[in-house]
């Protein structure tokens, strides 16, 4: 007996400008949530220098947080972490799609159709290049981006 081969039956991937719509829609949403978890990282630091934590050599809290040896790279990777984490959590704990997504109705699965898997996710966030990946869409015939290859998923549109 020959075994049964798999087919992609996934329809073509979103277009490009449906894809830069929910990009944009998700870019003013994501940088409100890094200017909150930005504001609750101040805060703290702010506390702790109310108990008595000293920044003497620093200007101020943002002179701090920009020029720390330590404490710089930590703050840039928490941000990192906030907008992957935002992604991640929408892509694979929910229905597939960002809040921009369900906007233009589009919505990432993986190569079944199915719902992608958290590791997934972070492949096609850490992939996607700040939005650059999508540029492949004009060029491929099946309107898949860099993002949708390296992770084994696909962006399809809704109905």
């Amino acid at each position: 007996m020959s075994p049964i081969l798999a087919v992609n039956v996934l329809p073509n991937g979103a277009s490009f400008s449906q894809r830069l719509g929910a990009w944009l829609y998700d870019f003013i949403i994501l940088l409100a949530i890094e200017i909150l978890a930005a504001g609750l990282f101040i805060a703290l630091l702010s506390l702790a220098m109310q108990i008595g934590f000293s920044i003497e050599g620093y200007q101020d809290a943002g002179d701090y947080l920009s020029r720390h040896p330590f404490l710089s790279p930590f703050f840039s990777l928490y941000l990192f972490c906030v907008g992957m984490g935002f992604y991640a959590y929408f892509w694979s704990n929910s229905t597939g799609q960002t809040i921009g997504m369900k906007t233009w109705k589009i919505k990432v699965v993986n190569h079944t159709g199915g719902k992608i898997t958290f590791t997934q996710a972070l492949i096609r966030a850490a992939t996607a290049g700040f939005g650059l990946g999508n540029v492949l869409v004009l060029f491929d015939e099946k309107n898949r981006a860099f993002q949708d290859y390296m992770s084994d998923t696909q962006l399809i549109k809704t109905r």
